[in-house]
């Protein structure tokens, strides 16, 4: 029976999704879990799998194309000759629970993935009863293939919170409600606490609820997809991020022939790798790039960062700065006269989200300027590191990495960018 490949949602206020580039070609063969395109929205960037067996047909979507929510993209069919027009369904519409919750708009857990039925809430950046504009984040859920914030959707006053951070909430069940009000008693609940909801229709004016997708097995292994010309593994934010903290190396399951994209349940079979030989030692062990700029552009644009948009933490602008050029988010570590503090960086590119946290990072950036030093040669490290020197009125910038952080496309275009950003800072924010 031919399967549906449809545009997923990967946030409240995302209706579009861009696609980046298909994997598979119209009439392919496709294994259930292989990635079959990716796409991009303003808040994530994603490899979307196919979620049957069959041969891939009907495309109708090009690389390039912004696709409504929901639509019908392609097909997984039984034949690479069928090229019937799929059905369509409508969107089942759902509200928010009534009972004793105050009344409003109800924002519901987001579907971040094609196989997705539940999102782990990480953390409330709001507390209930404060008062909150249609884009400020609430919250941040993570699945096995994504973490993102969600926006409030709608201006008012959180007037409840219906999940509790680290607990399992089904997609499209709703975890909040803003209020056009301020609310006399907000309400803070456990996702255990919140009555399922009833099948109502929706408000005029309310944000269609994300439809439930029903509960999937684990993917079916199949072939590999095609690897990256720019040397990236393919792998979802949480299997990167427990590889990290738990000291793995992802390459090596490429070494060994093991199928991409890598998910969590692959760290099992990572760890139960022979112990890799040691590394050589020497200057074939690891990447040193060095960039020079002309100006050094930091100190104007953080006087301005402090005066129009009170930003006056130097070095959570500088991580910011940093974390815009990896090539995969993450946490960016600043040392700077024998200091270190993490900061954890959004997807985008809003610096006044740069925030202090305990994640292991994924940069290091050690900033020398002022300091007497103009070469630097310290070694390989746990992550990647960027040392900044004065150099009269411009930088040096020296990027030391060993070849399982960076390849070395990816370590070429990483200090290219940076150091761009750090020469003309305000091109960050275009």
């Amino acid at each position: 029976m031919p399967h549906d490949v449809t545009m997923p949602q990967l946030g409240m206020a995302q209706d579009a999704g861009k696609i980046v580039s298909w994997f598979k070609a119209p009439g392919d063969a496709v294994a259930k879990g292989d990635a079959l395109f990716e796409v991009e929205t303003d808040k994530a960037t994603m490899e979307v799998e196919a979620q049957a067996a069959g041969f891939l047909t009907g495309v109708t979507a090009a690389a390039g194309e912004d696709v409504p929510v929901g639509t019908v993209i392609a097909r997984i069919s039984d034949s690479a000759e069928d090229d019937s027009p799929a059905p369509v369904t409508d969107v089942p519409e759902e509200a928010p629970a009534s009972g004793d919750l105050p009344e409003g708009h109800a924002v519901t857990m987001p579907q971040l993935g094609m196989a997705q039925d539940t999102g782990q809430l990480v953390s409330w950046l709001k507390a209930p009863g404060d008062a909150v504009a249609a884009s400020d984040i609430l919250f941040e859920v993570e699945t096995d293939k994504s973490t993102m914030e969600v926006e409030a959707g709608c201006d008012g006053f959180l007037a409840a919170t219906l999940a509790e951070a680290g607990e399992d909430v089904p997609v499209g069940d709703p975890v909040a409600i803003i209020s056009a009000d301020k609310p006399a008693a907000p309400v803070a609940r456990s996702a255990r606490d919140t009555p399922a909801p009833t099948a109502e229709p929706a408000a005029p004016g309310d944000a269609l609820p994300v439809p439930k997708t029903e509960k999937r097995p684990a993917p079916a292994s199949g072939p590999a997809a095609p690897p990256r010309s720019d040397g990236r593994i393919l792998a979802s934010p949480k299997a990167r991020r427990l590889a990290l903290e738990q000291g793995l190396d992802l390459r090596r399951l490429v070494d060994a022939g093991h199928e991409q994209p890598y998910h969590v349940r692959d760290l099992e079979a990572l760890k139960a790798l022979p112990s890799a030989a040691p590394a050589p030692q020497g200057p074939a062990s690891g990447r040193r790039l060095t960039a020079e700029t002309a100006t050094d552009g930091l100190p104007d644009f953080v006087a301005w960062a402090a005066e129009a948009h009170g930003l006056d933490d130097a070095d959570a602008i500088l991580a910011g700065l940093a974390a815009a050029s990896l090539p995969e988010p993450g946490a960016v570590a600043v040392e700077r006269h024998g200091k270190s503090t993490v900061f954890a960086t959004p997807a985008g590119r809003a610096l006044s989200q740069v925030a202090a946290t305990e994640d292991a990072p994924a940069l290091t950036l050690r900033d020398l300027r002022g300091s007497p030093l103009r070469t630097v040669e310290m070694g390989g490290e746990a992550t990647p590191v960027l040392t900044l020197s004065t150099n009269g009125d411009g930088l040096i910038i020296t990027l030391e990495c060993s070849p399982a952080h960076l390849d070395a496309t990816a370590a070429i275009r990483l200090l290219s960018d940076f150091a761009g950003r750090v020469e003309q800072p305000l091109r960050h924010l275009l």
